[in-house]
């Protein structure tokens, strides 16, 4: 067990899906507790995830997040925002890495043609190829045409195949071969596609040193392909259970699994540590 001296000292990273929420969006009270008594605390709660920024705004507000400042990380890294009640909408961005998408986005279209394709537009929403399924992506939506598509710099790109599954993409991916971009394939016949080298452990890293919190006191929390950076990352990189098996190899440990808000027991066992930890300093002095 990793002893920290208070929870000041820690950095707690969490994806949102399948990890804060159920996969159906629902948040339960567990969950927020455990996120609300860490913070509460003093320790640093970082959201880490794929999501867009006006995505991720909601789980922020209903956490409490950007009443009390902080970070977070959107788009699998390529975006990191300041967190504040007094900025627009909450928050404002402070990083945004972008990549030039038409290269793999006519690779990848040449190989796939009937897969959906969206491009990120930073804090209003996607530029689509075609509709997505219902509820998929959040903001403004607008199909437009291929060069409009591809052209300007995006911070994400994300590829979907209603039809087919996470397996087929993976392959795909091996077979083209992908320069100059970073990719996560999903749970799902899902894709995201960021600039080279940027990752939510990227983001992450930089956030870290800006804090001044230690390595070794990193804890990050995920259920997917898209955090096996953070997961690797942290010094103590925390799997959910129904993570698939690369996902659970990049980690140090494996919690319940969100059905059983698997988080809210990690949480707990984190804050009942720095409760023991807090004790035993008090009596060695």
């Amino acid at each position: 067990m990793t002893r920290w001296g208070a929870a000041e000292d820690l950095l707690i990273a969490l994806d949102v899906d399948g990890t804060i929420l159920h996969h159906d969006g629902h948040l339960t009270e567990r969950v927020a507790a455990s996120i609300v008594a860490l913070r509460d605390a003093g320790a640093h709660i970082v959201i880490a995830t794929g999501r867009s920024v006006v995505a991720t705004t909601p789980i922020l507000e209903e956490l409490g997040l950007v009443r009390e400042g902080g970070l977070a990380v959107c788009s699998n890294g390529a975006i990191t925002i300041g967190l504040d009640p007094a900025y627009d909408d909450g928050y404002r961005i402070l990083e945004a890495v972008t990549f030039d998408p038409r290269p793999a986005v006519e690779l990848l279209r040449q190989a796939r043609p009937d897969a959906l394709v969206a491009v990120e537009e930073v804090g209003v929403g996607f530029k689509l190829s075609a509709p997505f399924p219902d509820g998929e992506l959040q903001g403004n939506l607008r199909v437009v045409d291929h060069d409009e598509l591809v052209a300007s710099p995006a911070t994400r790109v994300t590829f979907r195949d209603p039809n087919g599954s996470a397996e087929s993409f993976s392959d795909l991916v091996d077979e083209i071969g992908l320069h100059g971009v970073n990719y996560a394939v999903g749970f799902t016949a899902w894709l995201d596609l960021a600039p080279e080298g940027v990752s939510k452990g990227s983001a992450l890293e930089q956030i870290r040193r800006q804090l001044g919190v230690e390595p070794w006191c990193t804890i990050a929390v995920g259920d997917q392909r898209n955090d096996l950076e953070m997961l690797r990352w942290a010094a103590r990189g925390v799997a959910m259970g129904q993570a698939p098996p690369e996902v659970v190899a990049a980690a140090d440990e494996t919690t319940s699994p969100v059905e059983e808000d698997g988080l809210a027991v990690l949480l707990e066992q984190v804050a009942a540590e720095l409760s023991s930890n807090s004790a035993t300093n008090t009596k060695e002095h």
